[in-house]
């Protein structure tokens, strides 16, 4: 059950030809600079995850996408402002209908990789397994 203070969010696992779209966050970003990542972000009040995840892409990578499927669900803890929140996820495996990729910050950089070749950058476990549920 939400209670007051929980975040919504949904992420998207953009796959093509074998291979997923990755994010380096910022070094400005609060939570997790410079990491690597699949796209994702908060949902809008009154906004399905669906609908969700592709304002996300399109905010975050310029791409359009389509929604393939529902891969999963995950969790984690943050703290705002000192108080901790906890943050619930929708999964989604999405396919691009654009490849224009343009990021919002200039620090930011993007991958296409295959997951085998995943060692080549700083992504962490959480992301590893929002990828994993896509791929199983």
């Amino acid at each position: 059950m939400d209670y007051p203070g929980d975040n919504r969010l949904a992420a998207a696992v953009v796959a093509h030809e074998g291979r997923v779209l990755l994010v380096r966050r910022s070094e400005t970003e609060r939570f997790h600079p410079r990491v690597w990542g699949v796209p994702c972000g908060k949902l809008e009040p009154d906004e399905s995850p669906r609908e969700g995840v592709l304002r996300e892409l399109k905010e975050e990578t310029g791409l359009l996408g389509e929604v393939m499927h529902k891969v999963g669900e995950s969790s984690f803890l943050s703290v705002y402002h000192g108080h901790e929140v906890k943050n619930w996820q929708d999964n989604f495996l999405v396919r691009p209908l654009t490849f224009d990729v343009t990021l919002p910050l200039p620090d930011q950089a993007y991958r296409w990789l295959a997951p085998a070749d995943f060692h080549s950058v700083d992504i962490d476990d959480y992301n590893r397994e929002i990828v994993r549920q896509a791929f199983s």
